[in-house]
């Protein structure tokens, strides 16, 4: 991380988290909202979706950042190389880049989220933008987020030893594969935010842009897709260390 200044990253996250979420949140209203041609589009879409996020965002940020785009992947990339120096650069750029790209994924679909305004058939809309879990149950949903995000940075820490993956730009597209399997294979329970960034920043858009009945932004769950992620990249890299 520290061959990177201030500004790059800053701009870089920003930038490339952004395009994640534009993408993700995109594929989320396609497949979710009533007046969306994708309608009823499945999970096996959405889960594409999120993957091609990955990839067009962290391919834009890596010249800048590395393309971290995930608070989980930059605490588990600073506790293998014990660069903490500039995380919190990091985690601004990411939540800004979050948020923004949750405004702009809500600008292309704002007909259709306009058109939420009769009581007989308004949807809630929260699950366009941020994580929803099928069975509430605030352990068994924290340890699926644990162990989904030990699946995403243990990977990509072992990603790293492989000569090179980083200079061709294989690994930014193993981990956008990588993405969607996780969330073919362990985000049923949770919608598998599996970043924290992703999760908190659309959370925030959702609670402040004025979309007609759009429900609730859930508060009382907004701690689950935060805390579980950290701590799965911590847990995650604590085995990467032991084991290589």
């Amino acid at each position: 991380m520290d061959q990177f200044s201030n500004g790059d990253i800053f701009a870089g996250e920003i930038i490339g988290t952004a395009i994640l979420i534009l993408f993700g949140a995109g594929v989320c209203a396609a497949v979710n909202l009533r007046f969306s041609k994708a309608k009823e589009g499945g999970w096996i879409v959405i889960a594409f979706g999120w993957g091609m996020g990955v990839l067009a965002g962290a391919y834009t940020a890596a010249p800048l950042s590395g393309g971290h785009l995930n608070p989980a992947v930059t605490v588990g990339i600073a506790m293998d190389t014990g660069q903490w120096g500039k995380v919190p650069v990091y985690f601004l750029g990411q939540m800004i880049g979050a948020i923004i790209g949750a405004v702009l994924a809500w600008g292309v679909y704002y007909a259709q989220f306009t058109a939420n305004t009769d009581p007989e058939f308004a949807q809630d809309t929260l699950g366009n933008f941020s994580t929803i879990p099928e069975v509430r149950n605030p352990v068994a949903n924290l340890i699926t987020e644990v162990i989904a995000t030990m699946a995403l940075v243990l990977p990509v820490l072992a990603f790293g030893l492989t000569k090179g993956l980083g200079e061709s730009g294989t690994a930014t597209l193993i981990v956008a594969l990588l993405v969607v399997g996780i969330g073919l294979s362990l985000g049923g329970p949770t919608g598998y935010a599996i970043n924290p960034a992703r999760d908190l920043g659309p959370r925030i858009a959702h609670s402040l842009l004025p979309i007609p009945n759009k429900g609730t932004s859930d508060w009382g769950y907004a701690w689950v897709p935060v805390v579980g992620p950290l701590l799965g990249a911590v847990i995650a890299a604590g085995i990467f260390k032991l084991a290589y």
